[in-house]
């Protein structure tokens, strides 16, 4: 078992909880003319959620080159979700993140690279 992991899992599981909480009492009212927005925060949620529960199960696991996925992924939820977050609520805070524009699809393929670690990862185990 490899704590770190399972660790960042968690909290990743528990932000997207009460972000998506946060998002369907307190957002949903305030982005009422903006639904794109409430969808686009909600994309951020699901996939954090996706990749902590990630996090839980390669944790337990015996793969090999977690490191690597570890790394993808974290960074990958991180730019990805965190910046939808932001440009989500942007208008709400009265500040501009539409600097973290192009940050948001660097997220999205360094989670596809995880993704392409484990893929490897797994084809290289031995039965």
């Amino acid at each position: 078992m490899k704590k770190k992991y399972i660790v960042t899992g968690i909290v990743l599981i528990i932000l997207s909880i009460i972000l998506g909480a946060f998002g369907a009492h307190s957002l949903k009212k305030v982005l009422i003319d903006f639904p794109e927005k409430l969808t686009s925060f909600e994309t951020g949620i699901k996939y954090q959620m996706y990749i902590g529960l990630s996090f839980l199960w390669f944790g337990t696991s015996n793969l090999p080159n977690v490191k690597y996925l570890f790394q993808a992924w974290l960074l990958g939820v991180c730019f990805f979700s965190f910046s939808i977050y932001l440009l989500s609520i942007s208008n709400i805070i009265g500040y501009s993140f539409k600097f973290l524009g192009p940050i948001t699809p660097i997220g999205g393929l360094l989670m596809i690279v995880g993704w392409m670690i484990l893929l490897f990862s797994v084809i290289k185990l031995k039965k």
